[in-house]
């Protein structure tokens, strides 16, 4: 009688963890392909669960942290969903590759062509985005999510360190230390170079060892010349 009791607890109570961690899972995030760097370029997924039993999420909007603005972004392409990208002027440009640019990327939409995310899955929707701050650890991104039903859920609440997570948290990118090569391109141009320097000094090399070979070839014929010419003329000094 005791242990069906216990059972029949630790099944209530394993329902109940169920239930209040399931919406943790539910929520729309944000991860990078890799790292994020401070300073440097990243791909990004947005991760949109469907948290609905009856509708289908057909649009979703992810709004760019206006008070860091990030002057590259680039959606990938993902079927069946239609792209859009709204760009804003800037009250303050940024400096990028020599340029000053003065709007920047402040929405990106996706809009589906069918059947949007089905309930019991997700979708993950790609950008591309550069240069990261330098002086941010993290970056906030505000999603809208809407689904067949006309529903709209708005994770747009920002978590606070050291309070509970919101009901709607906004997707957060943690960014990592910034480092010596944000593009690759530094460390591409330095193996470039060092390639070039091993090859010249290679043919350097090769160069002067086909002069010394050339070099003692004359000098061996000559030699050579020399000899048969002695032996010649001894033989006819003998001979007289």
């Amino acid at each position: 009688m005791k242990a069906s009791r216990i059972a029949a607890a630790a099944a209530v109570a394993g329902s109940a963890v169920l239930v209040l961690s399931a919406p943790a899972f539910a929520h729309v995030t944000v991860q990078p392909e890799g790292a994020a760097a401070k300073g440097g370029y990243a791909v990004v997924d947005f991760k949109v669960p469907n948290e609905r039993d009856d509708a289908s999420t057909t649009k979703v909007e992810v709004n760019l942290p206006a008070d860091h603005p990030i002057a590259s972004v680039m959606p990938q392409p993902v079927p069946g969903w239609k792209v859009q990208v709204t760009k804003s002027k800037l009250d303050k440009p940024l400096t990028m590759h020599g340029e000053k640019i003065d709007e920047a990327v402040t929405k990106v939409t996706w809009t589906a062509d069918g059947k949007g995310i089905e309930p019991g899955y997700f979708q993950k929707f790609p950008l591309s985005l550069g240069a990261l701050p330098e002086d941010a650890d993290h970056l906030t991104f505000k999603a809208i999510q809407t689904y067949s039903d006309k529903e709209v859920v708005r994770w747009i609440e920002e978590p606070q360190e050291g309070q509970e997570e919101p009901e709607n948290p906004a997707p957060v990118l943690e960014l990592s230390a910034a480092t010596g090569d944000h593009h690759g391109s530094a460390s591409a141009e330095n193996a470039a170079e060092k390639t070039e320097k091993t090859a010249a000094s290679d043919s350097g090399s090769d160069d002067g060892s086909d002069t010394t070979a050339r070099v003692l070839g004359v000098v061996g014929i000559v030699v050579g010349a020399a000899g048969v010419a002695y032996g010649v003329l001894a033989g006819r000094r003998r001979a007289a």
